[in-house]
């Protein structure tokens, strides 16, 4: 009889030989909530499981191979303050990389994810979260995309004047026009259009413009978990024909029914005592700790995610699933996944549900460095055949 033990083991010796790709990571904004970017005073070479979710030595353990950092700021940071704070962003990853070259490498291209696997080293790319990162401007788009960003979520939380975001209430309707370029000229840089955050209505324009695969870095099935944050059927059901990879997230509210208004009613006392609902600073968490002391928590586990994952895989099939954790992003995380250290259980529970050693290969590697390989296609061929747009908001939109 196969036992756990056994599931957990072959999880390990599968991640040697391919290790997670994983969409979504939040470290740079944890560092800059709790250090301010000081990295003597959180360095990530050591064990940071009292502060952090992510450090060198459980990314290791996790088996992780390639991580897209994310560039995020909040998304009531506006203009070009926004810019800026993403700029600093990017900075503290290339310092991240600077500090440590035996164990991170910045990769660019699918072939330098190659490379950095071949290596034993953990290609480390960058996706800026939320469109406002631009302030409405192709030039600062491209300018991100030279600086090694590989995606853009094209929101956040909150509208912007040119895209709809899951969590606002419907705007334009989608993308505006400006919104369709700005998926366009990502197509021609070859930066990665990422679906997560965005309104179903987004989600359908982008795949009607796109000429890449799309990906989503952090969602999960809303078939499974109602929702808005999670990816309806039958934007899955285009993926296929598309090419993209839905890359399944770890936070509990997306994924179990019943965490969605315990975490609302959580987030609700950080705000009543004055904080962010996103904040996880040591001061929100003392704070959580408390509601849940008072509110036991329902919690997910790496079960959860799977149910996500085989429905996923059902929709979109198999060359179109991945992992996105949000590690550093989230306040509360499944039992069993509670820090980048956790990938191989879920992959057990997955071995455990007999996918084959093919389909998780597919899962946790090859399906996101193929969906990149396939955007710098797209690029090259674009850009043959078009230059840099200079289109800007007011003259497709008739907006400032």
């Amino acid at each position: 009889m196969t036992t756990y033990t056994d599931h957990l083991r072959d999880a390990r010796a599968l991640l040697a030989d391919f290790p997670v790709v994983d969409g979504h990571n939040d470290l740079p904004w944890a560092l800059r909530e709790h250090v301010g970017y000081d990295l003597d005073r959180l360095d990530i070479a050591d064990d940071l499981s009292a502060q952090l979710h992510t450090d060198i030595p459980r990314l290791r353990t996790g088996g992780v191979g390639a991580q897209f950092w994310s560039v995020y700021v909040r998304s009531d940071m506006a203009g070009d303050d926004a810019v800026s704070a993403t700029l600093e962003q990017i900075d503290v990853v290339r310092r991240l990389l600077a500090r440590y070259p035996k164990d991170l490498v910045r990769a660019r291209t699918a072939a330098d994810m190659e490379a950095a696997r071949r290596e034993g080293r953990i290609a480390s790319l960058m996706g800026a979260e939320g469109g406002h990162s631009i302030n409405n401007s192709l030039a600062t788009l491209r300018a991100l995309h030279t600086l090694g960003v590989r995606y853009m979520t094209l929101t956040h939380n909150d509208n912007l004047a040119w895209a709809d975001s899951a969590t606002d209430e419907p705007g334009v309707g989608g993308l505006s026009a400006f919104g369709r370029e700005v998926v366009r000229e990502m197509n021609r840089c070859g930066m990665l259009v990422d679906l997560s955050h965005v309104a179903a209505t987004t989600m359908r324009d982008a795949l009607a413009v796109t000429e890449a695969p799309v990906i989503f870095s952090h969602s999960s099935s809303r078939a499974i978990c109602d929702h808005p944050r999670n990816v309806p059927d039958d934007v899955l059901e285009t993926l296929a024909a598309n090419g993209g990879v839905a890359m399944a997230t770890f936070v509990p509210k997306f994924i179990l029914p019943e965490a969605v208004a315990w975490t609302q009613s959580a987030d609700e006392n950080l705000r009543a005592h004055g904080l962010h609902h996103l904040d996880t600073t040591a001061e929100a968490m003392k704070l959580h700790a408390a509601f849940e002391a008072a509110n036991p928590r329902p919690t997910a586990t790496a079960s959860t995610v799977a149910d996500h994952l085989d429905h996923m895989r059902e929709v979109a099939g198999v060359d179109h699933v991945g992992i996105g954790g949000d590690f550093d992003g989230t306040a509360f995380t499944p039992a069993d996944l509670s820090d980048v250290a956790g990938y191989p259980n879920l992959i057990a529970e997955l071995l455990r549900r007999k996918w084959s050693a093919a389909d998780l290969a597919k899962l946790t590697w090859q399906n996101a460095v193929r969906a990149l390989r396939a955007a710098e296609d797209v690029a090259r061929s674009a850009q043959a055949s078009r230059g840099p747009s200079l289109a800007t908001i007011g003259e497709l939109d008739g907006t400032a």
